[in-house]
């Protein structure tokens, strides 16, 4: 989500997001912010869109606080909302029945999450190891290393940080713990440095980045509740609503690229002389590939940098039956 508890920061791919999102929201139409963090995007749709109502999806109680309290002046035109966003089709059911205008994701962890010393995930800061994103729920990071097999520790690795030395790191882990548990960031940070060749220690940045993407994706099911959520928020939009979505790592934007593609494909045999209704494509890409922040705003706050953005208009419904 990458945003700051600072109230004057400009959300990321702000003015892209509105240009997208405005006309299918019309005069009053409802977007679902699946991951709304501190309201920064929200907000930008509320001024831009008078009549639009935004439902509010997030899973963590902090964030969903200061939105709600940023947000108090625009009343009943807010609704925030404590879930995970891939129960976006009962919500859009409770609040949009008619079908929602607009879904908007934005996601990874917040500004506020990486800020906050508290939460773990920020390998920079030596504090426990929690990265729950709903620290209300759940095992924490540090449960993870403890109780967790060598075999799931190498793929957590693999699979969701790409780190080529999971092995070596995987079996730090087992070893460290066998005496004392690895509970905080330093520790595991220091873990990791000891674990890898010296040369990959001086290449890359932190060595300790993409175990901690890998941890903090692990201990949230954030690629999981992505794959459910995708198909849930097309279908919770009106033919004509809008879905936008911002990536920040590989992993995300693939799930994305993916899910979008196959909506704007027609499912109509290659040998068919004609393509019929229920082949036809349920999507409209608006995005030529993924559209990237531009070197004035990575420069103004480096932590759009990674930012993809993919956009799609829905022009059927998915299970319409022919006519």
């Amino acid at each position: 989500m990458h945003r700051s508890t600072d109230p004057v920061h400009v959300p990321v791919l702000a003015s892209r997001c509105i240009e997208l999102l405005a006309p299918a929201l019309g005069e009053g139409g409802v977007l679902i912010d699946a991951t709304v963090g501190l309201g920064g995007h929200a907000r930008l749709v509320l001024d831009a869109v008078p009549g639009a109502r935004v439902i509010g999806i997030d899973r963590d109680p902090r964030a969903l606080e200061v939105a709600a309290e940023r947000l108090g002046a625009y009343g009943g035109r807010f609704t925030p909302v404590h879930a995970t966003y891939d129960g976006i089709a009962e919500i859009a059911q409770r609040h949009a029945p008619e079908g929602a205008r607009g879904v908007l994701m934005d996601l990874g962890v917040s500004s506020m999450q990486l800020d906050d010393a508290g939460r773990g995930f920020a390998y920079s800061r030596d504090t426990d190891l929690d990265m729950r994103m709903d620290p209300t729920t759940g095992p924490t990071a540090a449960d993870l290393l403890a109780h967790a097999p060598e075999a799931e520790l190498r793929h957590i690795l693999r699979a969701y940080g790409e780190e080529k030395f999971a092995p070596r790191i995987a079996a730090a882990i087992v070893s460290r713990r066998a005496h004392a548990p690895v509970a905080t960031s330093g520790e595991l940070v220091e873990l990791i440095r000891q674990a890898i060749p010296a040369p990959a220690r001086r290449t890359g940045g932190n060595p300790a980045k993409r175990t901690f993407q890998a941890l903090r994706v692990a201990v949230n099911r954030e690629l999981e509740i992505l794959t459910r959520a995708l198909p849930a928020a097309i279908e919770a939009l009106a033919v004509g609503g809008r879905l936008v979505v911002m990536s920040y790592q590989s992993l995300e934007d693939r799930i994305v690229k993916r899910a979008l593609a196959s909506g704007a494909a027609s499912t109509a045999p290659p040998d068919f002389p004609v393509e019929l209704p229920e082949h036809a494509p349920y999507l409209r890409l608006l995005t030529r590939g993924a559209e990237r922040a531009s070197a004035e705003e990575t420069a103004a706050n480096p932590r759009s940098k990674p930012v993809r953005l993919r956009a799609a208009e829905k022009v059927r419904h998915p299970r319409e039956e022919k006519s």
